[in-house]
């Protein structure tokens, strides 16, 4: 039987933390930043966590 295949797309967008929580990075940062404020921009910037109800799907992706 042949391995699964981890989705790469996925992949580049997330990252493992070293007690193996998955983190990833904010939407709504590339464009329009002008009708944003300097809070909403100041948030967008830092990254988060994935959260529980994704967990389980988001790992079946990874496969790791």
């Amino acid at each position: 039987m042949p391995k699964m295949k981890t989705k790469k797309a996925l992949a580049k967008r997330v990252k493992r933390t070293g007690s193996g929580k998955l983190k990833r990075s904010h939407a709504y940062v590339s464009h329009f930043a002008a009708n944003k404020t300097q809070k909403q921009k100041r948030k967008l910037r830092k990254s988060s966590l994935i959260s529980n109800s994704d967990y389980k799907r988001i790992k079946n992706l990874l496969h790791n």
